[in-house]
């Protein structure tokens, strides 16, 4: 069953609608780097996924399909038909199940440092133990080594303790329950299926979805166009900001 997830909206109201949604751990707040950019343009709408931030957090396990009904129904409260999509990780992941499953809701999808199948699924089982067990901060630290580049975490500590938090402060439910989403997600075999213009992008330098899954991707989806960002970790949304945006915008932009 869907909710009514928190969000908030940045641009003219009469503006293309920008989707814009977020990797696991994270609130809205990580596209702060792109709300800034897009919405003198763009109507952008940022959201908390299920379980984060100031979202509700239902009981989990959690699931694709949940997650993607939740944006259809923001969509419909909102009164948009059809907007443009950037998904970052669990958002890409997202982003792939709303184009194959609700196409007509989708203009223009942007994939970000994201997977259509990320194993090994016991993996996703043991992080979702850990934090109801432990809570998100136990496992925030090892995140955001994972979201950034040892280069930025050097050059930008204030930056990293801010995220951090925002990693911790993850209620252990929804973390977990989407986990789950991640762990049961195979998104193969939905690829040739989409129909929207696809942009699909990865960090040179992500451990959590390395370039190779943004070739699968790009690969399965019709059309699709690749970009590979240098010195971008899995969080390439804001460690490269300034090559991430251009690239969002022009995409959008048709």
């Amino acid at each position: 069953m869907s909710v009514d997830v928190h969000y908030r909206i940045d641009g003219p109201d009469d503006a293309p609608a920008v989707v814009l949604s977020g990797s696991l751990g994270s609130t809205l707040e990580m596209w702060e780097p792109q709300a800034a950019a897009l919405s003198g343009d763009f109507r952008v709408i940022r959201y908390d996924i299920r379980g984060h931030g100031s979202s509700p957090v239902p009981d989990g396990p959690y699931s694709m399909a949940d997650l993607g009904s939740d944006v259809s129904r923001l969509l419909d409260r909102l009164g948009i038909a059809r907007a443009h999509f950037a998904g970052l990780s669990i958002g890409g992941m997202t982003g792939m199940w709303l184009a194959a499953h609700a196409p007509d809701r989708v203009d223009r999808l942007a994939l970000l440092c994201t997977s259509a199948q990320l194993g090994p699924p016991e993996n996703w089982a043991q992080r979702a133990a850990a934090v109801r067990a432990e809570g998100v901060g136990a496992v925030a630290a090892g995140v955001l080594e994972r979201w950034f580049t040892p280069a930025f975490a050097e050059r930008e500590p204030d930056t990293v303790e801010r995220l951090t938090a925002m990693v911790a402060g993850t209620p252990a439910e929804g973390y977990a329950g989407c986990c789950a989403a991640i762990e049961h997600m195979d998104l193969r075999a939905d690829l040739p299926g989409i129909t929207a213009s696809t942009l699909v992008v990865a960090g040179a330098d992500d451990p959590s979805t390395p370039p190779d899954h943004a070739q699968r991707i790009a690969a399965g989806i019709p059309g699709a166009r690749m970009r590979v960002v240098p010195g971008a970790a899995h969080l390439a949304s804001w460690e490269q900001a300034g090559m991430i945006n251009p690239l969002l915008r022009e995409h959008f932009a048709g």
